[in-house]
């Protein structure tokens, strides 16, 4: 790479990274009240909800960790994509609206506040549980975030892997401490722009490249061998199956249980806003997850296995290779502001957890609004800081980082979430079982050689849907708590 191109390039991150700052600046000089910090205040309008909830959805893990694996395995790759979609797909037509209704009923902020209002006789210890599992796995996503951003600086410049980290970790921490819930939806808004960008033009490159080169994607997909050339990998029987449900197994992830999109549903304020939001989740999604789809694939055919040492650098790398340093500059950045809006939204997550949830609810601190937000603004840089130290510590791979922390949280709280919808007769004990037994599987079932036959983020899910519906028959509420809940959490 020039220094010409070398400089067009890292000028186009400066200023995209001095815009995010900004926003963060920009809100901090607001008086945000509590509910303005940890939701909006009904002030963010359905398309911008939408947005956020998608960049916040697709992290690392799609323009890393997904693409990559497309990369390696072919067409089979298709299954993990497909699973996610039909999980997005469910989770804005079915979910969204009572998410949204729930909240208003319940006054609360946050998802652990929302089960301990769900179950006022067993609310404290469903509230601690539920933040501080979400906290924990929280930690664990953000430092995923925080790894992916390092690799990619390195990948396009070689600046250095713990500088290139730490250096947007600060930033990051920076705009979600000023400006909270708002600034870091704002911000998401104007990444999830870049990353459709992306995924549009990388495609498109790709494979005019691949024309140019006169190369034939059949031909290098067979070449590839381990049935690269299928869209079932090559496997039969029970291979085959375990293959469909570790792939698939994403979509249950997104049923709910993430409390970073969770959020994004409670925040919407009215059903017009949640139609809006509704079409531009879905148009978004299927432009980005078709375009990594095929980035994946075109790469496997201009790239041969080996060319890359990391799978997961095969986008950056590609954008350094086929685009001019003009356009590369943007897609780099878009890169970035897939992993910064996930980690953002993650820090948030944290923060109401720790403030919210625990130090004000659980240990029963009062303190007026403004007192909350400084409080939160103090948790912000605390559980920043704890990520990136968990980040430069740990030498896990972004996809593995990913889909541990998102059976942990997303698995167990997504089952709690259905039986609360849809199955009359969960009870508080059985919230309280399904939440212990989801922390405790996703954590020895990931660590078991039953991992290598079917993914925790689908062994988990299942466990606990059973937990839970046993446990609540076995100790089922008192019917009028069942019937009428309280408006407030205990």
């Amino acid at each position: 790479m020039t220094i010409s191109a070398s400089v067009t390039i890292y000028g186009e991150i400066i200023i995209y990274l001095l815009a995010m700052l900004g926003i963060g600046i920009y809100f901090s000089r607001k008086k945000l009240d509590q509910a303005d910090y940890f939701l909006g205040g009904n002030k963010l309008p359905g398309w911008a909800l939408a947005f956020s909830e998608r960049a916040t959805g697709e992290s690392a893990y799609m323009f890393l960790g997904a693409v990559g694996f497309i990369y390696i395995t072919g067409l089979s790759g298709i299954w993990i994509l497909s699973g996610m979609f039909l999980g997005v797909v469910c989770s804005w037509l079915f979910l969204a609206k009572r998410f949204m209704n729930e909240r208003k009923k319940y006054d609360v902020y946050t998802l652990p506040d929302y089960l301990a209002a769900k179950f006022p006789r067993h609310g404290k210890i469903i509230r601690v549980l539920s933040a501080f599992i979400m906290g924990v796995f929280s930690i664990f996503y953000i430092a995923g975030q925080f790894s992916g951003t390092g690799k990619t600086l390195y990948s396009i410049s070689g600046i250095n892997i713990t500088l290139g980290t730490v250096a947007i970790a600060l930033i990051i921490i920076a705009y979600s401490c000023m400006g909270g819930f708002m600034s870091v939806v704002w911000t998401d808004t104007v990444q999830s722009f870049l990353m459709v960008l992306t995924f549009i033009i990388v495609p498109v490159a790709a494979f005019i490249e691949i024309r140019h080169s006169d190369l034939s994607i059949s031909h290098s997909l067979s070449e590839m061998g381990n049935g690269a050339d299928t869209w079932f990998g090559g496997l039969t029987g029970f291979a085959l199956g375990a293959m469909l449900v570790t792939n698939f197994s994403w979509f249950f992830g997104w049923l709910g249980g993430q409390p970073q999109l969770s959020s994004r549903f409670m925040a919407l304020s009215t059903e017009e806003e949640l139609k809006t939001a509704n079409w531009v989740a879905m148009i978004w999604t299927l432009v980005v997850y078709v375009g990594a789809f095929l980035v994946g694939i075109f790469g496997s055919v201009l790239y041969k296995q080996g060319t890359i040492s990391d799978s997961e650098m095969i986008l950056p790398y590609m954008v350094s290779d086929l685009l001019p340093p003009w356009v590369a500059g943007i897609i780099i950045s878009s890169i970035l502001a897939a992993i910064m809006s996930t980690a953002s939204s993650q820090l948030i997550v944290v923060t109401t957890s720790v403030s919210e949830d625990i130090i004000h609810k659980s240990m029963g601190y009062q303190m007026n609004s403004q007192k909350l937000v400084r409080l939160s603004k103090v948790v912000v840089v605390l559980s920043g800081l704890l990520g990136l130290i968990v980040s430069l510590w740990s030498e896990s791979i972004i996809y593995g980082v990913v889909s541990f922390a998102w059976a942990g949280i997303g698995n167990t709280f997504s089952s709690v979430i259905l039986l609360i919808f849809f199955w009359k007769k969960v009870s508080g004990v059985g919230v309280i079982a399904t939440i212990i037994t989801g922390f405790v599987s996703a954590i020895l079932w990931t660590i078991s050689p039953l991992e290598a036959i079917v993914s925790a983020k689908a062994s988990t899910f299942f466990i606990c849907i059973i937990v839970g519906m046993v446990v609540s028959l076995l100790f089922p509420d008192e019917k009028q708590e069942q019937k009428q809940g309280v408006k407030h959490a205990i």
